[in-house]
């Protein structure tokens, strides 16, 4: 995962469109206004999915569902709940219901436009303290829980939405997937490009020689993340730790580590100019273990996979196509949420957006967008003509880039584009494709780029579209990194579809 949303504070965590880099302080303070609102209208839509049957059986009359209070409050309530099964709101129906003040700082366009994202939730309690505000408590799929104010005005309209995210009642390690029966997960090494690599190779205490299968696992956001996915912003995803327990059950070994510059990896022979390390360290160290885990005695060679996320998936394309070095044939490639253009590209796109939004939403003056642009557009041209960014950019704006890996490799990997990787895997190779409606940071029409190019490649493609999964492949709606950490359980969904994938495309345990 790499992505910092211009117009979002992030502490190094993902956002929407631009990979994992700590966002501009500027952008963050101004955002703080309305980010409860934003989290709220993720958590409202997800509601009327599961009220509409997820879209597929008829919407919710007005006698079904909820007992919304009989008050000016409740009546909102209402209309909200049944407007939500036919988005988008018409302009002149928000207007009507919501007050000024509200939708000064939240235009029509603008709702409409968060109003996104599924969920699988069950009403707790609908309350009304008093005629005018109504108060939920909802849980998401048994995980999440939020408590929800609906303030409304004398005229019975909208004021505000209020919610407030409840703490968890389980801890990180009791959602974590547990390894097989007769599973271990082994410490081990390997050398790659004159650096030492740490990782966890996960197999059976015992098995006939070359009977499994077997996959390496690599995390996204250059050179921050470990071998779990997980990077000083977020030391509680997890995310490939989990799916090395869900291949164990399906009978496939694995290998994950630290790449250079995390965990116990570190920056090696880099330590002193870690600025220096590009793209080659991180092609190397992942042909390096691709080897290392088909000379394990269990693995049988001829059935090998490679699965990344986020950043990851550039990575393993690369090292299944050949591109990343002399490597083991790979059988099946999984990309989960992968990055799904270049991601200067990606920056140039999103930023626009990002600060046209923020500049129709009175968070930014018109100068001061023009103001970031510009510097956007100077460290992008820096980069991609030498590799390193220029002085002086705004504050924090610098930290966007260096919190998650170095310039050189950022400019480097930017030179692929992700669907003409794809277009270059051997034919027929087995894909599992992954987006979420859910995901903060690259949408599913994006994704589907990368799966024109997987086309192009006569791949054997397994496209997932998930529903109310965040980034990290949680069930979470609320499209923020903040629940990166959150001990949420990882999507039922995909364990479903992985399971399936792996038996029909390495032979593994159905």
């Amino acid at each position: 995962m790499r992505a910092a949303n211009l117009a979002a504070s992030g502490g190094g965590a993902e956002a929407s469109a631009v990979y994992d880099r700590a966002a501009p302080k500027t952008m963050g303070r101004a955002r703080s206004r309305t980010a409860g609102w934003r989290r709220f209208a993720v958590l409202v839509a997800a509601v009327m999915v599961v009220l509409a049957g997820c879209g597929g059986s008829p919407r919710p009359s007005a006698g079904s569902g909820p007992a919304f209070p009989g008050t000016p409050a409740g009546a909102q309530a209402r209309w909200l709940f049944q407007a939500l099964g036919r988005l988008p709101i018409p302009a002149a129906a928000i207007r009507a219901h919501f007050a000024a003040a509200f939708l000064a700082q939240n235009p029509p366009a603008y709702v409409n436009a968060r109003l996104a994202g599924a969920g699988q939730l069950r009403l707790v309690s609908v309350t009304s303290p008093r005629p005018n505000q109504v108060v939920f408590v909802m849980s998401v799929r048994g995980a999440q829980r939020f408590r929800i104010e609906l303030p409304v005005d004398a005229h019975g309209r909208i004021t505000n939405i209020v919610p407030q995210e409840l703490a968890p009642t389980a801890s990180p390690a009791s959602v974590l997937p547990a390894l097989a029966p007769g599973w271990v997960a082994t410490p081990v090494t390997f050398e790659a490009g004159g650096v030492t690599i740490y990782g966890t190779y996960t197999h059976p205490r015992s098995a006939a020689a070359g009977s499994i299968p077997a996959a390496v696992l690599l995390g996204g956001s250059g050179s921050a993340t470990d071998r779990n996915d997980n990077s000083p912003g977020t030391p509680h995803c997890n995310l490939l730790q989990a799916v090395a327990s869900w291949l164990s059950a399906d009978g496939v070994a694995s290998l994950r580590y630290d790449k250079l510059g995390s965990g116990q990896t570190g920056w090696g022979k880099y330590a002193a100019h870690p600025g220096r390390a590009g793209i080659r360290p991180y092609e190397q160290e992942s042909v390096a273990a691709l080897r290392f885990l088909a000379r394990q005695p269990r693995v049988d060679r001829a059935r090998l996979a490679v699965f990344g996320h986020s950043e990851g998936g550039i990575y393993a394309l690369l090292l299944a196509s050949g591109l990343a070095g002399n490597a083991p044939k790979v059988r099946a490639v999984g990309l989960l949420e992968p990055v799904p253009i270049p991601f200067l590209d990606l920056l140039k796109q999103s930023s626009a957006a990002s600060l046209a939004l923020e500049v129709h939403t009175g968070q930014l003056t018109a100068a001061q967008a023009h103001s970031l642009q510009q510097a956007l557009a100077r460290a992008a041209t820096s980069l991609a003509r030498t590799g390193t960014l220029p002085p002086g950019l705004p504050e924090g704006l610098a930290a966007t880039f260096h919190n998650n890996g170095t310039p050189l490799e950022l400019a480097q990997i930017s030179r692929y584009d992700p669907a003409a990787l794809a277009a270059k895997l051997p034919a027929h190779t087995a894909v599992l494709l992954t987006c979420s409606n859910a995901d903060g940071y690259f949408g599913c029409s994006q994704v589907n780029r990368l799966a024109a190019g997987l086309s192009k490649a006569s791949a054997r493609l397994d496209y997932l579209h998930l529903n109310g999964v965040d980034h990290v492949l949680k069930e979470d709606i609320t499209k923020s990194p903040a629940a990166f950490n959150q001990p949420l359980p990882f999507s039922a969904q995909l364990r479903a579809a992985l399971k399936t994938f792996l038996a029909s495309n390495l032979r593994a345990r159905e």
